[in-house]
């Protein structure tokens, strides 16, 4: 797999902590903001599953636009050389 160069914003990796440390965040919202902050300067990549997740939230519109913004910066730091199903 090759090595992701992409990192979280220090704008995405606020909302993140600050969705962690919110008790009215939903379970979603927080699994994203994890992943997320997981990815804050290191060259982890996302995985599958939470791609899946990812790309569910901003394919729906029940979603805020922070959940949507947690979503798109973890499929922005997915690999590319996984295929889709």
């Amino acid at each position: 797999m090759a090595e992701n160069r992409k990192q979280t914003s220090q704008k995405v990796a606020r909302l993140a902590a600050q969705t962690l440390h919110d008790p009215k965040a939903s379970a979603i919202r927080k699994s994203l903001a994890a992943s997320a902050l997981a990815q804050t300067h290191t060259p982890k990549q996302t995985g599958a599953a939470m791609e899946h997740k990812a790309s569910d939230v901003l394919h729906s519109t029940k979603y805020s636009t922070e959940t949507k913004t947690l979503a798109a910066s973890v499929l922005a730091q997915s690999s590319k050389e996984r295929k889709a199903k």
